[in-house]
């Protein structure tokens, strides 16, 4: 059986906090997992609307920022070595004869699981495109959205960053020390996000382009060149770039699982006290799920996470009495 066929042991769609976390617990209970998300990156919306923004609500951690939670969740999710699949948004999921779950992706790949833990939060978090002729063209080549690869070499590139919000001023910082020539373009006058942040980029070496917007892509393969517009004064300006990236925020899609058969509560897929849902191997965490006194909070979502995953591994060998686990005592953590 070729990679692309291989049967996983638990699936887990949605690559945030609480689905980084649950990937862990699987893992100490040595099952086989696949995390799938829709972003080219882990984290979910923490990761795109607070990286920067003090969480305190986690026991045991006074205060961390946004993006060093989510690195900590990754680097401990793949202490036990899971699949991650990311720019893959879960759309179809069939049970065939053996009991195995088929998940199709908007792609069109097929991923196969023994059981499947939904964390999708309130749904799959949609990039907004540009809305200019042939910007599809250049998506991946010269054109980014949300994130770029800092490990790639920028020294000799201009990097133009569209929009005005947290993560285009935090990305503008990243790329400074890296570009040869940052330029942001927004059309508003004011910035919104952390003072600290806007002040040091307006006094840094970036050129800011307000009020404007972006108004022509040219080049052929290739982007090598903008349209730049004046929203006051209608000025256009073509200046040459190598790459853009473009922060315009998200929609929130919750997909097709309302057409899975699951037993929804509202917007809410309803779970047992096992995190359960009503298709047996079909278990759901985080903000998805409904159940009484739920507590939306990342710190509940952890709870759920292991909860899910311990049922999951019973399910996976039913009639057999689960251990307790703790990572205190779990050999292969101490050696």
């Amino acid at each position: 059986m070729g990679n692309e066929m291989k049967v996983y042991d638990v699936t887990i769609i949605g690559g945030g906090p609480v689905g980084l976390f649950t990937a862990f617990y699987c893992g100490m209970r040595e099952m086989e997992t696949k995390v799938i998300e829709f972003l080219p990156f882990v984290g979910g919306k923490v990761s795109y609307f607070y990286p920067e923004k003090v969480i305190r609500d986690i026991g045991g951690i006074p205060a961390i920022a946004g993006e060093d939670l989510i690195r900590q969740l990754e680097a401990q999710a793949k202490t036990f070595h899971p699949t991650i699949v990311l720019n893959q948004q879960v759309l179809g999921v069939e049970k065939v004869e053996d009991g195995t779950f088929v998940l199709t992706s908007h792609t069109g790949e097929r991923h196969y699981t023994r059981t499947v833990i939904l964390a999708t939060g309130f749904g799959a978090l949609k990039s907004a495109k540009l809305e200019l002729e042939n910007a599809c063209h250049y998506e991946q080549k010269s054109i980014f959205y949300d994130a770029i690869d800092t490990s790639l070499n920028w020294t000799d590139k201009h990097v133009m960053l569209v929009g005005g919000g947290n993560s285009t001023v935090d990305w503008a910082i990243k790329l400074l020390p890296l570009a040869k020539q940052v330029t942001v373009v927004h059309r508003k006058n004011e910035f919104a996000g952390i003072g600290r942040n806007i002040t040091y980029l307006k006094e840094s070496d970036a050129t800011i382009w307000t009020p404007s917007v972006l108004d022509g892509l040219h080049g052929d393969d290739v982007l090598t060149s903008v349209t730049v517009k004046n929203l006051e004064s209608g000025e256009r300006q073509k200046i040459e770039v190598d790459a853009v990236l473009v922060n315009h925020g998200f929609s929130i899609d919750g997909g097709h699982m309302k057409e899975w058969q699951l037993e929804f509560v509202g917007s809410n897929i309803s779970v047992d006290s096992g995190m359960a849902t009503n298709i047996p191997g079909v278990f759901a965490v985080g903000d998805i799920v409904t159940y009484p006194n739920k507590l939306h909070l990342i710190s509940g979502g952890f709870a759920e996470g292991p909860t899910a995953a311990n049922s999951a591994k019973a399910y996976l060998q039913p009639g057999k009495k689960l251990k307790p686990l703790y990572s205190t005592t779990y050999e292969k953590l101490q050696k």
